[in-house]
């Protein structure tokens, strides 16, 4: 038999039931809007998580990749290919199911091991090199002392390349104007006597020779060669005027073309060199005034041969100090009436450098 309430029971009852069913209702309701901020912000998150992976450091020249914590993109490890680029290039690998130092499913020492794959992926006009690649594999980042490490063999490197300041003073068409000045007092036989058919003998006659020498260099090539030939080359247009301060013979004017090889080492402030001359010039000659052993006529040739050392202040001024030997005769000339006795002496010489002109870069 069915129950039949009356009409003040069942409002009672679906007053209650309708209070309930509200109170739930506002729960649910609070819940809801608790709730709401909490699942869109986890679902941005992972949404943004991959592409903010690599952040790009604007203010130096290398790309620096930041650890971007957890990251969890769902991708299945034996899926295969996990990722597409947007220009085309498809990196592809399979996930580790490992967390890596990124705490990313993704492998990426894989995924990046071509840097022209990196490149591409990320839109880069700059190329990544590997070492950043294994770098963000690694979950590692360039720091302060990477910085100071790279730049400290760079210096090494540079120190150990730096070039050769000697190729801004030795170089093809430099020219210089140079003064030496000698004291020759040792007389010796003529040193090619053998190639004239004399006896290497000396007269009793003796003389002592000061030159002073007006010289215009010009390097006619650059730096060449190896080893110990390592140098160049300049010639030697000059004027002299020799005084006699011991002999018959007071005064020797003479003009003088002349050759010399620098052997130009890396860097050496001394330089040393080799060097010959010779020229044609005027004696007042004594012999055909009566003095024995003195010189046959006043045209005379003269013959020198020097070496030493030039020691470079700047790529401007030099100091140079050697020997000379200095050789004066009239080539037979004025015989058979005046024998050719000529004069053959020895000394040491020093000279000073000058550079004409604009100065040389040779890294121009």
């Amino acid at each position: 038999m069915r129950r039949v309430f009356p009409p003040s029971d069942c409002y009672d009852k679906g007053q209650y039931q309708g209070e309930k069913l509200a109170r739930a209702s506002r729960i649910v309701m609070v819940l809801f809007v608790l709730l709401m901020p909490i699942v869109p912000l986890r679902a941005q998150s992972e949404m943004n998580s991959f592409p903010s992976l690599y952040e790009f450091n604007s203010t130096v020249d290398s790309r620096h990749i930041y650890d971007p914590g957890a990251l969890d993109l769902g991708f299945n490890p034996d899926s295969g290919p996990i990722l597409a680029a947007g220009n085309g290039v498809s990196l592809m690998g399979n996930a580790s199911t490992e967390p890596g130092p990124l705490h990313s499913s993704i492998n990426f020492e894989k995924v990046c091991a071509d840097p022209a794959n990196c490149n591409a992926w990320f839109g880069s006009e700059q190329p990544i090199s590997t070492a950043e690649v294994q770098q963000s594999a690694q979950g590692t980042k360039p720091d302060a002392s990477d910085a100071d490490s790279k730049a400290t063999s760079d210096l090494i490197a540079q120190r150990h390349q730096r070039p050769d300041r000697n190729l801004d003073i030795y170089y093809r068409n430099r020219r210089e104007f140079s003064l030496d000045v000698g004291w020759h007092p040792v007389n010796i036989p003529f040193i090619y006597d053998f190639a004239v058919g004399g006896g290497y003998n000396e007269t009793p006659l003796k003389y002592t020779l000061v030159p002073i020498v007006a010289s215009l260099r010009w390097h006619v090539t650059n730096v060449g060669w190896r080893g110990f030939f390592r140098g160049n080359m300049d010639f030697t247009f000059s004027g002299s005027i020799t005084a006699i301060p011991r002999g018959p013979e007071t005064h020797y004017v003479s003009f003088d073309f002349g050759i010399r090889r620098n052997f130009v080492y890396r860097n050496w402030k001394v330089v040393p060199f080799f060097e010959q001359r010779g020229g044609a010039g005027i004696i007042n000659a004594k012999e055909p005034l009566g003095v024995l052993w003195a010189q046959g006529q006043n045209l005379t040739f003269t013959y020198n041969m020097g070496a030493g050392a030039r020691y470079n202040i700047d790529s401007k001024y030099s100091f140079s100090a050697g020997m000379n030997y200095m050789h004066i005769s009239n080539a037979y000339l004025s015989q058979p009436q005046f024998y050719n006795y000529g004069i053959n002496v020895y000394g040491p010489m020093f000279g000073f450098d000058v550079r004409l002109g604009k100065p040389h870069h040779a890294s121009q």
